[in-house]
């Protein structure tokens, strides 16, 4: 590249397009914004570094600004992935595209198989069973094709737990992706005893897509076991808020990678749940919450984390009294058009405080 690449607040950008740089020859200088330059970096750098590919990083090779100094073609290699995370597999799935013979990653619990489905979609061979995937670097050009992108669920996810927890209230979500690596949300909703149901269901270029529809529920509490938690890491904070108003406790483990996140997930939905009068306990790996609690209004920190801010939105939504939520303006970082969906869907009660950079519920 002529310039520092740039990823902004994305943690896949950074760490995929690592993969992809490690075969492109030259040097490659990828950074992003605070938030990003503080999140671990070193467990791709470990496994890229197998490839041939120089690769390091600041302080210690643990954050960003990485350099690769990319090679073609790498070496094969052979992974295990410590613990199971998406990001690092589809880095090394994009490595051993450039690779001169089979590679092989393995992983403990299955994650997120977007990229699997996109390079199968491509063309590209891989060899998939149940926690081993091969990768059989093309030995032509790729050809492009077209694709048409499902809506994200884990955006829809504030919405379905809104309706869920608002009396009266019913949503038709048209055309979410149901990716079955991506609907641990979905599924604890449906133990939770929340009534949904999926119409048309089908599956175009390589994805599960289907239409979601959602009315208010009377929930009970649930267990949310580590098997489960790389199908739904991005829907914590929202299944949390889920907790507060479901009859008994749930408990969620297994979740530490949540506090290498934009922020501390973790720490930060116990702290805001707490400042609102939940009943919530932090474990290391997780969340204890018992419910149903009637929330009160109150003031809570969005850390910067566009998760953190919707998650409380919803629940200055359920709340009795206002709801403050310092820094909602990182919603748009995934989410540009939320507060604009809450509008049309009838939500009256969001205030926006600009002139003291604050948000109120």
């Amino acid at each position: 590249p002529e310039d520092v690449l740039y990823a902004g607040n994305s943690g896949t950008t950074a760490r995929l397009l690592c993969g992809v740089a490690s075969w492109v020859e030259g040097l490659t200088v990828m950074t992003g914004d605070a938030s990003l330059r503080r999140r671990p970096m070193r467990r791709i750098i470990e496994p890229l570094s197998l490839t041939g590919a120089q690769i390091g990083g600041r302080d210690g090779d643990r954050f960003l600004p990485l350099f690769i100094r990319g090679k073609y073609p790498l070496y094969p290699f052979e992974y295990s992935l410590p613990v199971a995370s998406a990001q690092v597999k589809s880095a090394l799935l994009f490595a051993a595209l450039g690779a001169s013979a089979p590679s092989c990653i393995r992983e403990p619990f299955a994650s997120r198989d977007h990229t699997e489905n996109m390079l199968s979609y491509l063309g590209v061979q891989l060899e998939r069973k149940p926690g081993r995937i091969m990768v059989y670097p093309p030995l032509t050009p790729l050809k492009a094709r077209n694709f048409s992108l499902p809506g994200d669920v884990s955006s829809a996810a504030f919405l379905v737990a809104a309706t869920l927890t608002i009396p009266g209230s019913r949503i038709y979500i048209q055309d979410v992706g149901l990716n079955p690596t991506r609907s641990g949300f979905l599924r604890c909703i449906v133990q939770m005893g929340g009534q949904i149901k999926i119409h048309n269901l089908r599956e175009e270029f390589g994805e599960r897509r289907g239409d979601l529809e959602v009315e208010f529920s009377s929930l009970h509490g649930i267990n949310i076991g580590k098997e489960l938690i790389p199908s739904l890491i991005d829907e914590v904070p929202i299944l949390s808020v889920l907790a507060t108003q479901a009859r008994g406790v749930t408990s969620i483990t297994g979740a530490e990678e949540l506090r290498v996140k934009e922020c501390d997930r973790l720490r930060a939905m116990f702290l805001g749940l707490k400042a609102l009068g939940a009943r919530v306990e932090e474990r290391s790996d997780g969340l204890v919450i018992e419910g149903p609690s009637k929330l009160n209004g109150g003031r809570v920190g969005s850390f910067g984390d566009h998760r953190i801010a919707m998650s409380f939105v919803v629940a200055g939504l359920i709340a009795r009294e206002a709801v403050e939520i310092v820094d909602v303006d990182c919603v748009k970082i995934s989410y540009p058009e939320f507060f604009d969906h809450l509008r049309v869907l009838g939500c009256e009660r969001v205030e926006f405080c600009e002139l003291e950079e604050r948000n109120c519920l």
